[in-house]
């Protein structure tokens, strides 16, 4: 069920043709050659990659701080608090990038509320601008998976060993010693699940693109995978090439992954 599509895909991406009518290209690798030329792709990873190396450590560290927070003995309304910032990642796509379409239009709440403070003096156009379209989808993401991601480190806090933070503290540690030195590395294993499937999904963005954006302006806010769904059912379909691309999707994850798994897994 899993291989024999992967196997269909790698076929397929050395053919070539509209539509229905493909056949073997020539050479076999045209498709691959192709991706090294192609503007778009270049953009789409280079946009890729900044969400990546933005979006994803920031969110882990949130996540950490927050679950950290949350699984303090003394705090009151736990579960309120831990439901509340999980919420976003079991609302639907359509109605948050609705809300976040609103919210950055050049009349939206946050042009307003930047301009009652005085921080800016005219509405910016946040999402007709390269930079700040790339800004809206990482707020999008942060928001979005910031709470899945804290609670796998809850779940982890709770194997936490607590004899070793009450050692830590009658040796005069502080609480940040106390986390970064004590909690943090029995939680390793549980940062770099986080890490490579944070990495995996934003390596195959696609929602937040197509939802928020639309790619724009220009595909400057266009992830990979939103630039396969464009191949595979926009602007003449080249399902060929496309199945290239998600081949050349599939080997930066597996390269990522390996990394990462490489340098976060100490076990002998």
């Amino acid at each position: 069920m899993n291989f024999w599509p992967m196997l269909q895909a790698f076929i397929l991406s050395l053919q070539t043709g509209r539509g229905s009518r493909l056949g073997f290209a020539e050479p076999l690798w045209a498709n691959y050659e192709r991706l090294l030329q192609d503007d778009i792709f270049r953009m789409t990873l280079i946009t890729t990659g900044i969400y990546l190396v933005v979006q994803v450590p920031i969110m882990l560290v949130l996540a950490l701080l927050l679950a950290n927070l949350l699984n303090s003995p003394t705090l009151r309304f736990k579960g309120f608090w831990r439901t509340a910032i999980f919420l976003p990642c079991a609302v639907g796509l359509v109605s948050y990038s609705l809300v976040f379409r609103t919210l950055f239009a050049n009349e939206g709440l946050v042009n307003d509320v930047l301009q009652a403070v005085g921080l800016i003096s005219d509405p910016i156009n946040w999402l007709g601008q390269p930079e700040t379209a790339r800004t809206v989808i990482i707020l999008g993401l942060l928001w979005r998976w910031t709470g899945y991601n804290m609670v796998f480190f809850l779940a982890a806090l709770q194997n936490v060993d607590r004899s070793t933070i009450e050692a830590a503290r009658i040796d005069g540690a502080n609480a940040f010693q106390t986390f970064w030195y004590v909690t943090v590395p029995q939680l390793k294993p549980m940062i770099l699940l986080c890490a490579i499937m944070s990495t995996n999904g934003t390596l195959q963005l696609f929602d937040e693109s197509w939802a928020l954006t639309q790619g724009g302006p220009a595909y400057t806010s266009m992830s990979m995978a939103h630039y396969l769904y464009e191949l595979s059912f926009h602007k003449n379909p080249n399902f060929g090439y496309a199945a290239a691309l998600s081949y050349a999707i599939l080997v930066l994850v597996a390269v990522l992954a390996a990394i990462q798994m490489r340098i976060g897994d100490k076990r002998d």
